[in-house]
Parts: C-alpha cells; sequence; structure tokens
C-alpha cells in the first residue's frame, strides 16, 4: 500500500515524532510505501509530494516543527481543488491518507472519507480541545513553555509590585491557561468558558495588594467578559476554515486593570513561542504511539476513525466524534485553581 500523510493547521512540538513513527511502522512492519504530503491539504493541490524513507526521518524525534510543512489550505472551498485532490491521488498511488491536524483539517479528512478515500485522522493540537481523547500532543509542551515563562514573571512582577498578564493560547478552550496557571501558582486565571467580570477581578487583586504587593494572571486569548460574545482579534481576517486570528485581550485587561486599579501592570503575549522548540517527553512519546496506532488502523481498515488516548490505552472514534465540538476545560479542574486566586 502507498499510504500518504500531511500535517496541517498550525505546527506544534511532536509532529515530527509522529511522522517518524508512521514510517517506521509502515515499512518495517507491513512493507507499505509512505508519501509525504508537502503543506498540509495544499500539497495535494499543487502535487507537491516526496518519497518518506526511514533515512529520511532518521534523527526528527526531538525536533519541533514539521519537516513536511503546514497551511490552513481547505480544498473543500472549491469543486476545481477537489478535483486536483482526486487528480494527484490517482497520479502518485497514494491510496490512504494519514491526516494529522486539529478540527479543520480533521473536517477536510472527512469529507475525503465521505467520498471514498480511505483516511485516519491523527489529532494535534497543543490547545487540547479536539473531542474523544484526553490529550493531544504538543499540548504537553506548551503547558511546559508557559509554566517557565510564569515563573520567570515572578521574580519581576514581585521586585517591581505589578500586576503582571499573561496572554496564552486557547482559541476555544483555556487548557493552556489553567494547566500552566495551577503549575505556576497564577493569581487569576482567565478562560472562554467562565465569561469574566472586569470589575470583580480589581476587587481581588486590590484585596491581594493589601497583604502581597504583586499578582500573576493567566488570560487564555479567547477569554471574554460577562455578557460579551465576541473574542478580541488583530485584525479582520479570516482563514479558509472562518478562522480569526486572535490576540489583543491581554492587552485590553492590563489596561482596564491599570485604571481601575492604579496598579502598574505588564502585559506578556507568548504567541508562538508555545509553539517552538522541542517537544517534551511525554509528547514525544505520545506522538510516537499515535503514529504507530493509526498505521495499524488502516492496516485494519479503520478508515473514517481518529487515534485517541483514552485513559492510559489508545483507541479509534469516528472522526465525525472529534470535529462535533470542541472539547472544554474541566470545571473540576478550574474549581481547583480557584481556590488559589487572589
Amino acid at each position: 500500500m502507498n499510504v500518504g500523510i500531511l500535517t496541517g493547521g498550525g505546527d506544534c512540538p511532536g509532529l515530527n515524532a509522529v511522522i517518524r513513527a508512521v514510517v517506521r511502522r509502515a515499512r518495517v512492519s507491513y512493507g507499505w510505501d509512505v508519501i509525504g504530503i508537502r503543506n498540509g491539504w495544499k500539497g495535494l493541490i499543487d502535487a507537491t509530494v516526496e518519497p518518506l524513507t526511514l533515512y529520511a526521518v532518521s534523527g526528527i524525534l526531538h525536533r519541533g516543527g514539521t519537516i513536511l510543512g503546514t497551511s490552513r489550505k481547505n480544498p473543500t472551498k472549491n469543486p476545481e481543488d477537489i478535483e486536483r485532490v482526486w487528480d494527484n491521488l490517482r497520479r502518485y498511488g497514494i491510496e490512504a491518507i494519514l491526516a494529522v491536524g486539529g478540527d479543520d483539517t480533521l473536517s477536510v479528512a472527512l469529507h475525503f472519507h465521505k467520498e471514498g478515500i480511505p483516511v485516519v485522522g491523527i489529532p494535534k493540537t497543543i490547545d487540547n480541545d479536539i473531542a474523544g481523547t484526553d490529550f493531544t500532543f504538543g499540548f504537553n509542551t506548551a503547558v511546559s513553555i508557559v509554566t517557565e515563562a510564569i515563573d520567570r514573571l515572578h521574580t519581576t512582577a514581585e521586585s517591581h509590585h505589578r500586576v503582571m498578564v499573561v496572554e496564552v493560547m486557547g482559541r476555544h478552550s483555556g487548557w493552556i491557561a489553567v494547566m500552566a496557571g495551577i503549575a505556576g501558582g497564577a493569581d487569576m486565571i482567565l478562560i472562554p468558558e467562565v465569561p469574566y467580570d472586569i470589575n470583580k477581578v480589581c476587587e481581588r487583586l486590590m484585596a491581594r495588594h493589601e497583604k502581597k504587593k504583586f499578582s500573576i494572571m493567566v488570560v487564555a486569548e479567547g477569554a471574554i467578559p460577562v455578557g460579551g460574545n465576541k473574542v478580541i482579534t488583530q485584525d479582520t481576517k479570516i482563514d479558509e476554515f472562518g478562522n480569526v486570528r486572535l490576540g489583543g485581550i491581554g492587552q485590553l485587561i492590563g489596561s482596564q486593570i491599570e485604571e481601575i486599579t492604579g496598579i502598574e501592570t505588564r502585559v506578556t503575549i507568548l504567541g508562538h513561542v508555545q509553539r517552538g522548540g522541542s517537544p517534551t517527553a511525554y509528547d514525544r512519546v505520545l506522538a510516537t504511539r499515535f503514529g504507530v496506532a493509526a498505521v495499524d488502523a488502516l492496516k485494519r481498515k479503520e478508515y473514517g476513525k481518529m487515534v485517541a488516548l483514552r485513559s492510559e490505552n489508545i483507541i479509534t472514534i469516528p472522526i465525525e466524534d472529534a470535529v462535533l465540538k470542541n472539547k472544554k476545560v474541566d470545571m473540576e479542574l478550574y474549581e481547583i485553581a480557584e481556590i488559589f486566586f487572589g
């Protein structure tokens, strides 16, 4: 069998570990050839593919990013692009696709599965918001990076008696904010699942400053105020999946805090730093397990499925179940975080 693999959407640590595992499992265990599709679904439109040998994936386990490149291209928006995908699948003899990505990439995979292409999905997002899997690779690395940043900001916040606002990724859910906030000892965490009241936030900060003269606040980029329904965006542009570019909530909240409380406030936006660098050991192992399991699912002809972590086991679930809705933060976890607010 000729198996194509692509990585779509935002990059994250662990993608190369998946690619390596797929090639190793496919070639060594089943004698299959693996074809790398460059730049996500765009590669099947532009016919930019390359064979992936064992040598090609040697030494990439620890590397961040993806050797295949990525994009946010959505071929289902254009009938001509759909036809090009089919033409290039036939041209290069690709008999099945392993699609590594988030809900957008996987929604395209579901589309082509319904059209008859054998597809297996591999969940990828540092936001950890894909339904059906306990964790996605890249998330653990992002939490570690944010936690280290919070640790570093503690010293300058305490020295200057400031409020430090740390804006982190989290479009639809606040998993990174909550987990890193707990690990880093944040004094306040704002997430999309729990709309905030800026006046109450400021009351808690002022009460804290009567005892301690500094505070650390972690804010997910998708956080919204009580009664609000629009996130803060960098601009009005949208990608081919209808997503706007978020960013700026940290600056807004920082200026509001300083105006209301009179406490000097500084904002740090971690942005793409959260995506970069080498994956943690946990993410390398999880990505490797996902890659092996995805090839095994193809072998069993479990098309239209996505590999997922459930407890300590790797299982398969319908891709459709994974893309129907985003996975929200466990409120029990957020309640634990709230114990340490203020």
